[in-house]
């Protein structure tokens, strides 16, 4: 894709498929027609790319420590090249079979450079030691999990921008700066909340800043993930249904925007009166997950063989059945590790985000599932 090339009024993700330009179409519907086996044949890049993500180095926590904060903070960037850019810089660089592999390590370049910005933010300094370390010495100002809130805020705030809000007023300009100041925008909304909203008193041998505000970061973690599920639930699994039923943009956005807020907060709300931050945040993360396998590796797999109101109701419940299963086998695995200081529960929102889902992203949104559908786009 051409970097000066016009990007579409909506995110293909939510456009009605009668307003969809007919070769996205067709081509769609040459992906439906080949599953559920594009979707199996995914899962053996997927599954193995994750298990690497979740253990690769020297087991879970350390992974946990390290991996964790360096994937969260890649994605941004993966949401930039997969629903801005769509597939450059690679596909300008190299061909097909290349450009899916430039653009994975372009992402994890830039995640690894917003990892030391969110290190910055939090501790007023940058010290490589704090990022590849996981047990580094007092004062290298670590990552995990001081930086987070503002990894997780920045990604929440770039798909409310970019799937919620449809990228609008950003998608009047060209790709490259497009995508670049949906990022900024994703970045400047968590800035604000990282110093405003967030309330952090890290060990002073961190060397990290105290932050004063009406929110934990653990609870902070729990809301803007529960958000999260709830993007996921109506603008990957229900593509966008039914607020793209509505032709008026303004009320469109309106109502969609209010919707996923106040539907993300209220939800947070009722379960956190019972339940704790860190549980929420592994539950939603499980969800998430599950609705990425379900609605993207396996996009309308049964679609074409019942209505669409069936098809929306048994996706809900298939994502909901697989998101127990991960909730349930992840954390009856973490609970086998001794993780020191880590909750067990990190483990499973790292195995479900950083991991799983991650690895689901870069196969079909940045990927285009190559090796295994070569003439999709």
């Amino acid at each position: 894709m051409s970097a000066t090339a016009a990007l579409p009024e909506r995110p293909v993700i939510s456009t009605p498929s009668q307003d969809l330009h007919p070769a996205v179409r067709a081509a769609q519907q040459r992906s439906v027609a080949r599953q559920p086996w594009l979707g199996l044949a995914g899962l053996l890049l997927v599954v193995p790319v994750a298990v690497a993500l979740a253990f690769a180095l020297d087991g879970p926590v350390r992974s946990l420590l390290v991996i964790g904060p360096l994937v969260t903070f890649s994605l941004v960037p993966t949401a930039v090249v997969a629903f801005w850019w769509e597939d450059w810089p690679g596909t300008a660089l190299a061909p097909r079979w290349l450009a899916g592999w430039l653009n994975t390590l372009f992402i994890l370049a830039a995640g690894v450079g917003l990892t030391f910005l969110g290190q910055f933010i939090a501790g007023g300094g940058v010290d490589p030691r704090g990022v590849f370390d996981p047990n580094p010495p007092p004062g290298s100002l670590p990552t995990f999990p001081g930086t987070l809130p503002i990894a997780g805020a920045a990604f929440t705030a770039m798909l409310q921008f970019t799937l919620v809000n449809e990228g609008w007023p950003l998608r009047k300009l060209r790709r490259v700066p497009g995508g670049l100041l949906a990022g900024l925008v994703a970045w400047g909304a968590a800035v604000l909340i990282y110093y405003f909203v967030v309330d952090v008193h890290p060990p002073a041998s961190t060397g990290l800043h105290t932050e004063t505000g009406p929110m934990s970061g653990a609870a902070l973690g729990a809301l803007t993930v529960t958000v999260g599920a709830w993007q996921t639930w109506l603008y990957v699994t229900w593509r966008g249904w039914p607020f793209n039923l509505i032709k008026r943009r303004w009320l469109r956005l309106l109502v969609a925007n209010a919707t996923v807020a106040v539907g993300g907060w209220a939800t947070y709300t009722l379960i956190h009166l019972a339940v704790s931050p860190g549980k929420i945040i592994a539950g939603a993360a499980a969800f998430i997950a599950a609705g990425l396998v379900v609605s993207m590796l396996f996009e309308n797999a049964v679609r074409p063989h019942i209505t669409a109101v069936m098809d929306k109701w048994l996706s809900v419940l298939t994502v909901s059945a697989l998101a127990v299963v991960l909730y349930v086998v992840l954390t009856a695995y973490a609970r086998t590790v001794e993780f020191g200081r880590v909750e067990p529960s990190e483990f499973v929102v790292h195995g479900c985000l950083n991991a799983l889902a991650f690895s689901v992203i870069t196969h079909v949104a940045v990927g285009r599932r190559w090796p295994f559908a070569r003439d999709l786009p």
